[in-house]
């Protein structure tokens, strides 16, 4: 179970009362009932998509109340940017983020501020994402991607439509895999989720549903096969680990690696056994669940806009030409294709919020005092909706938001889908690499096709994700592929 303070709340968390002294003054939606609070109009199965609601109509700063406890939601431009001063404001491992301690610990994500491992562990780490180490991940991430275009070309040709988010879930869940631990879980061989996946959703959904409960004691049932997923979850990763200390075997420098044998180079300190099962569950979770999010969500809107498709393919058949494997150097190139990505992420951030607590007694926007501790879930996709930012169409999708004459225009800190400061995604290069690779390595072989009765839907499991998205596939026809350019070699 979660460390838990005298006053039975996850360690680190403290409820808006404790630390906003004129808390009356931010506003709450109407219909506030005695005992459950804010839940008229709302659904347990949807509150980022309810709280984003609200906060159209409430203003950038309002709170809700669920069985006694008082959240505050910051989604407007000025206010996400005075909580990212690190100075004045840090991460803080609210609810939600601390019901995933049980399974997660004191790894990276979940790890409190306070924690000594979350230091030793992004400083053992951090070399695991640099520009050398990313170029030693590409030729693994081309090949779970074939084995993606794979399964699609059997699909295209049998003139199925192909499962959108399970397909983009296997391949980020074999790409962690594959480059971090030197693990193949076989999900392309499979037709239902590999149990992994199952018991990961299962974990996040109920950390989720926690937070919509005023006990957990209500849903024992839910509890007792939250355990079982934590419990599989701690067996496979502990049998990848020591799969790794039996054979001796090196991962060529992969983060397992990292986390076996590698010491702090200034305290020659090393992550603890207990620590490293947190660190694994922690990449393959987060590595994996936020990335094919993103990667469907571009999917979704690339189908629904094929003048932006085109321009993305467009680039894609320019850059690349006719090289079989693209280099890694050039999927940096796709800069169109990367903006396509970034403004699939403003719509839909996949890590829809984060949480900011003060450092010290302060206060926000001149007008709402903080007593230290007391913290703001920064609402992403309210942010990224912000009129005042994003214009007066903040719905529409258009790639050129993020180009980079707009991008240097805009305000600093109105764009956070990984987070802020020195807690925010220590892997945000490699998943933005990877989603970058695969979407051009898509459009190269596939035009889109929506189904014309599908509306998306976005289901809700701490992460964001669009539910029953399906995509029809026209193969690209010798006729519709681009000559190679003379300069195709040069992009070797």
């Amino acid at each position: 179970m979660a460390e838990t303070t005298p006053d039975g709340l996850p360690r680190g968390f403290r409820s808006a009362e404790q630390g906003w002294p004129q808390l009356h003054r931010i506003p709450h939606p109407p219909r506030r009932l005695p005992l459950l609070g804010d839940v008229l109009g709302v659904d347990r199965h949807t509150p980022v998509q309810d709280s984003i609601r609200l906060g159209r109509e409430l203003g950038p700063i309002f709170r809700r109340r669920v069985f006694g406890r008082e959240f505050v939601f910051v989604g407007g431009a000025d206010l996400a940017a005075e909580l990212a001063d690190e100075t004045r404001f840090a991460k803080h491992v609210g609810l939600g983020i601390a019901n995933l301690r049980p399974v997660a610990g004191d790894g990276l994500f979940t790890a409190y501020n306070h924690e000594p491992n979350w230091q030793l562990a992004h400083d053992v780490l951090a070399p695991g994402f640099s520009r050398e180490a990313m170029a030693g991940y590409h030729p693994m991430m081309l090949d779970v991607a074939a084995r993606l275009t794979d399964r699609w070309d059997t699909a295209a040709a049998a003139g199925r439509s192909v499962d959108v988010p399970g397909d983009m879930t296997k391949l980020t869940l074999e790409t962690i895999a594959r480059t971090g631990f030197g693990h193949d879980f076989g999900s392309f061989e499979r037709e239902r989720p590999h149990p992994f996946v199952t018991a990961m959703v299962g974990t996040l959904s109920y950390a989720q549903r926690l937070n919509t409960v005023p006990s957990p004691l209500l849903i024992r049932r839910a509890a007792r096969r939250n355990d079982a997923d934590i419990a599989f979850l701690n067996r496979t990763v502990d049998d990848l680990v020591r799969a790794r200390r039996t054979s001796g075997a090196s991962g060529g420098g992969d983060l397992l690696d990292r986390m076996l044998d590698t010491a702090h180079p200034e305290t020659g300190e090393r992550l603890a056994a207990r620590n490293v099962r947190h660190q694994v569950i922690t990449f393959l979770v987060a590595g994996h669940e936020t990335t094919s999010g993103a990667l469907s969500f571009a999917l979704h809107h690339l189908a629904l806009h094929p003048e932006a498709a085109a321009r993305a393919r467009a680039e894609v058949d320019r850059v690349w030409g006719a090289t079989g494997a693209p280099g890694y150097e050039q999927v940096a190139r796709l800069r169109y294709v990367r903006r396509v990505l970034d403004e699939s992420l403003r719509l839909w951030p996949t890590a829809p919020a984060f949480a900011r607590e003060a450092r010290q007694d302060t206060v926000l926007a001149g007008t709402h005092p903080m007593r230290r501790g007391a913290w703001a879930l920064v609402l992403v996709a309210s942010l990224h909706r912000d009129p005042q930012v994003w214009g007066p169409d903040p719905e529409r999708f258009d790639p050129d938001r993020f180009d980079a004459g707009a991008v240097r225009a805009r305000p600093p800190h109105t764009f956070k889908p990984f987070g802020t400061g020195a807690r925010a995604c220590i892997g945000r290069q490699f998943a933005l690499h990877e989603a970058t690779l695969v979407l051009g390595l898509l459009l190269r072989r596939y035009e889109l096709v929506p189904d014309p009765g599908y509306r998306l839907t976005v289901t809700e499991r701490l992460t964001l994700m669009p539910d029953g998205l399906r995509l029809h596939l026209r193969p690209r026809t010798a006729a519709s592929e681009p000559e190679t350019p003379a300069d195709a070699r040069t992009h070797r």
